[in-house]
């Protein structure tokens, strides 16, 4: 895989994911409460 095609999917799930939040706000919250779960199971 390129790395042309692999910044383009990147930029897609990017979006996607911004998307699904609404917010950068609520982007940056969705990652910090996946950390926590990872963190407890760890």
């Amino acid at each position: 895989m390129s790395i042309r095609t692999l910044a383009a999917l990147l930029a897609a799930a990017t979006t996607l994911g911004l998307t699904g939040c609404n917010t950068i706000a609520g982007f940056g919250q969705d990652i910090t409460d996946s950390a926590r779960t990872v963190q407890h199971a760890l």
